[in-house]
């Protein structure tokens, strides 16, 4: 009389929600089946526990009538129930266990096992047709839901990760949004770094006595050559003010080689440069002298600095300081670094690349600083 085939043996269903029938009982599971697909639905069959299992487990159904008393004594309706009810991917599958126990505590063991609604035998089609419908209607319902969440979710993250893209390499971006642990947090936390500043020299006195529209031009292809060089090695961009700017290594991922890639960072900021200051001289007679850039390393602060009408999300402190009173002195194409950044880059750096400046005595500086310049 079942003229329905077992469940690894259905042709694709056509129908957009799906049903589930356990049921040993060959003659109700074509009755079943019957009602729902006269209702539009698609309506599969098994008749024990660990086929039950199986295909749930492999395509979790849109709805599953699940039949209490089954042959397997050990895998009944109700621990059916409490199996798919605890796992994360079939949680949400809505049950209505059919059952021929009509006492109260077959219901509250049912409830206690997570199902979502009950049918007595003999099953009456009105009834039937009445649960499925309801739970059909919330199963759409959440499903709008969780879709709109996704969205949402997506939107999200991917205005996040325009947000990271604005500070960091694409590289740290994608792993900042893979990690889902956002490193930028909002509370303000002390941390060691190595600070990267970068000046144009002579750029101030060539702004003077150029067009406003070229001005712009020259910095955002300045800006472009720096920034590419810092996301090269992934570094950090924290400000821009004028021609100056500032880079962080070893932030917001640990980067044991920070002051490698800081100074791999300044060598390629001035190849980077060098053609645009060609071009420059050749459209006007006329063009900045060079890059000039001062490195140093210490602790800072790192957190979201500003007015409540705006806000940066930036570092401050010692190495941020000696960095800025170091790019000051630089002439064009030369590296100034303090002496703890010369003695993390040493044998990485030629010797005969590089010359002590010895202590210098910097503004804010109640010592001497070591300072070692290196040629680019």
């Amino acid at each position: 009389m079942n003229d329905l085939a077992p469940a690894d043996r259905l042709a694709p269903l056509q129908s957009s929600f799906r049903v589930l029938i356990v049921e040993d009982d060959p003659d109700m599971a074509a009755f079943l089946a019957r009602l729902l697909t006269n209702e539009g639905m698609a309506a599969q069959t098994v008749n024990d526990g660990r086929q039950a299992l199986a295909s749930v487990m492999e395509t979790p159904p849109d709805l599953l009538l699940l039949d209490v008393m089954l042959p397997e004594p050990e895998l009944d309706g109700f621990q059916i129930c409490e199996r798919l009810k605890s796992h994360p991917g079939t949680a949400m599958v809505p049950i209505v266990l059919i059952t021929a126990l009509d006492d109260q505590q077959s219901r509250v063991r049912g409830i206690e096992a997570g199902a979502d609604d009950f049918l007595s035998k003999p099953v009456k089609r009105e009834e039937l047709v009445a649960r499925v419908k309801t739970l059909r209607r919330l199963h759409e319902t959440r499903r709008e839901l969780e879709a709109r969440r996704l969205a949402a979710e997506m939107q999200r993250k991917e205005a996040l990760h325009k947000a990271f893209a604005r500070y960091v390499s694409p590289r740290l971006a994608e792993r900042i949004m893979s990690e889902l642990d956002d490193p930028f947090r909002g509370v303000a936390h002390r941390l060691t770094v190595v600070a990267l500043f970068a000046d144009l020299r002579g750029f101030t006195r060539l702004a003077e006595t150029t067009a406003v529209d070229r001005v712009v031009g020259m910095l955002n292809e300045y800006f472009a050559a720096l920034t590419e060089a810092a996301y090269r090695h992934d570094g950090t961009i924290f400000n821009m003010a004028g021609d100056s700017l500032l880079v962080g290594f070893n932030v917001p991922f640990a980067q044991p080689d920070c002051a490698a890639r800081a100074w791999r960072t300044a060598r390629d900021m001035v190849a980077s440069v060098d053609p645009l200051l060609e071009r420059w001289s050749g459209l006007s007679g006329d063009s900045p002298a060079g890059v000039g850039i001062g490195i140093a390393s210490g602790e800072v602060i790192l957190g979201d600095i500003g007015s409540p009408h705006y806000m940066s999300h930036t570092i401050i402190g010692d190495a941020v300081n000696i960095a800025a009173r170091l790019v000051s002195m630089a002439q064009p194409r030369e590296l100034l670094v303090s002496g703890p950044v010369w003695e993390a880059l040493r044998g990485t750096v030629p010797e005969d690349a590089a010359e002590s400046r010895g202590n210098l005595a910097l503004r804010g500086k109640t010592e001497a600083v070591p300072v070692y310049s290196i040629r680019l």
